[in-house]
């Protein structure tokens, strides 16, 4: 006959074995006496040995009973903490937060939200994957990823976008640049300019998305660069003119050796969103990174 052991058993020759006797197991296990050895007995059945030396006062494991105490020694405090783990992620707080950024300046504004929310949540999981070097959305959907930071939201089922906050694109160009003198940017500004940018997509850029591919205008030259402080330093330099989200020129100022200026006669105003899948809006984590990333992004839009 094959042993069916359950974890009560285990429970049971635990508490026995501390307890020293089996009325006084039964009152520790809340049951009654007589099931307790109703129990030990179907146990003993299955096993077919004896797992108590009953002719002992107190009443004290057999060389059997020792061995599946040994068993519950170590099952036991797995089993706790498993169950530790599950009341953890059903009250949520633990779990598994991967973000991925289509916006490559969010990067430098991401960090502060993230230390905040590891000393509220040190139990998360929490990894940050490039959006723009795969699909993010699709990623998001089949549950690669937990958060996708874009300012291109979608109509994608089961996905909802909680807008963060607004942000202009800004032209940057040096004091020596002649466009410098202009109250606003046109398209056709660009024409015979280099344009430095992050290394990304064009249709991931605003000015580009938003301006240049609508009028069909080309700049004379692109230059990909990596960080925003470059970006900053070379277009002071007069190397070349760059678009950056307004908060990030007002958070990196290096220089006073350039200036902004609006991209079209109204302004380019864009929206920051986190996707996430809808039926994670529920979870106390989620939630609080995506107020903690409201907060940070605020903050960043009214520093000086």
């Amino acid at each position: 006959m094959r042993m069916h052991i359950e974890f009560r058993h285990l429970r049971t020759i635990k508490t026995i074995h501390e307890a020293g006797g089996v009325a006084k197991a039964a009152d520790i296990l809340n049951i009654t006496q007589s099931a307790l050895s109703h129990q030990i007995k179907v146990l003993e059945e299955q096993a077919g040995v004896e797992l108590f030396v009953r002719r002992s006062k107190p009443i004290r494991l057999s060389e059997a009973g020792m061995r599946l105490l040994k068993s519950a020694d170590r099952i036991l405090p797995e089993i706790e903490l498993l169950q530790n783990e599950f009341d953890a992620l059903r009250g949520g707080r633990t779990g598994r937060l991967h973000i991925a950024i289509e916006c490559h300046a969010c990067f430098e504004w991401l960090f502060p939200v993230l230390e905040s929310f590891r000393q509220a949540w040190p139990d998360v999981d929490v990894d940050i994957r490039p959006g723009l070097a795969f699909d993010a959305l699709p990623a998001l959907q089949k549950e690669d990823v937990d958060v996708v930071i874009s300012s291109d939201p979608e109509e994608l089922d089961d996905v909802t976008f909680t807008p963060l906050f607004d942000y202009e694109s800004v032209f940057v160009c040096s004091k020596q640049n002649a466009l410098s003198e202009k109250p606003w940017i046109a398209a056709e500004d660009f024409r015979g300019q280099t344009l430095i940018t992050y290394p990304v997509d064009r249709t991931r850029l605003d000015v580009f998305s938003q301006l240049l591919i609508p009028n069909k205008v080309e700049p004379d030259s692109i230059r990909q660069v990596e960080l925003t402080a470059v970006i900053l330093l070379l277009v002071a330099s007069n190397r070349g003119i760059s678009a950056l989200p307004d908060w990030v020129v007002r958070e990196v100022k290096y220089s006073s050796d350039y200036v902004t200026r609006p991209l079209s006669e109204n302004g380019i105003t864009r929206t920051l969103y986190a996707a996430t899948r809808t039926q994670d809006l529920k979870k106390p984590y989620l939630q609080k990174l995506v107020e903690l990333a409201g907060v940070e992004a605020r903050k960043l839009k009214s520093s000086p």
